[in-house]
């Protein structure tokens, strides 16, 4: 198997700058969590009472909040299948400017769900694909490249493995203004509620402005993978 020599080697310069990016976002998010989950929030509301004034506060309390057992502390979701807010058990528990932040980002995702938000709609329609897409895509692109200078199929199935990932980067396209939308929210309905004051406010900007990043670095190291790919291809087509 062929990658044209300096030019497979070179193209590992493109994802560099996306894996330096990543490092540095998930460091923010390790100080920031670290940081302001020791640290109280003015009302000394727990997570999960924080989650449960603003479902309240938007016309959700259907909504339930549900208690994940073990995992990580930030392995918190909606689950817009059964239209719940699930919080780990440190962030249902503490009354941390931290915890407060992560439960009301989750509940800004309820309010999407309950809204129709349209990104929301075209990231939920588009699971299946990507899910699908994304299992194929590099087996493809590795066979693609193996086959590509014995087979005239292996273009055929490099140029398939490319667009799966296409899709793959879609997906992260689209969820990236749910994430942040989320993020706004949570920080406006904290402030409209009542629930934070000036410091909270401070620290709860940091947090959820962190937490964000975290999806434009995935977004970046996306698109990086995928020119690396056209960078090989190209070498080994010369």
């Amino acid at each position: 198997m062929y990658y044209g020599g300096m030019g497979y080697y070179g193209s590992m310069v493109v994802l560099i700058p996306a894996m330096i990016f990543t490092m540095i976002v998930q460091g923010r998010i390790k100080r920031a969590y670290s940081r302001y989950s020791q640290v109280e929030n003015s009302h000394r509301l727990t997570g999960a009472q924080a989650a449960r004034m603003m479902l309240d506060a938007n016309g959700l309390s259907g909504v339930p909040i549900n208690i994940l057992n073990g995992g990580d502390d930030l392995n918190n979701y909606f689950d817009p299948r059964s239209n719940s807010v699930n919080l780990s058990q440190a962030v249902y528990h503490t009354d941390s400017i931290a915890a407060m932040c992560i439960a009301c980002h989750e509940v800004g995702h309820a309010i999407q769900h309950a809204t129709n938000y349209a990104p929301v709609r075209i990231r939920n329609g588009i699971v299946p694909l990507v899910n699908l897409t994304s299992t194929f895509s590099w087996p493809l692109i590795m066979l693609g490249l193996i086959f590509s200078t014995s087979s005239r199929y292996g273009s055929l199935l490099f140029n398939l493995g490319a667009l799966c990932f296409v899709f793959v980067i879609l997906f992260h396209l689209v969820t990236l203004p749910v994430e942040l939308n989320a993020s706004n929210r949570a920080l406006k309905q904290m402030t409209s509620i009542g629930m934070v004051s000036d410091f909270d406010y401070s620290g709860s900007r940091k947090v959820l402005h962190a937490a964000a990043m975290t999806y434009v670095a995935a977004l970046a190291t996306a698109v990086a993978s995928l020119i690396r790919i056209l960078l090989i291809r190209g070498s080994n087509d010369r």
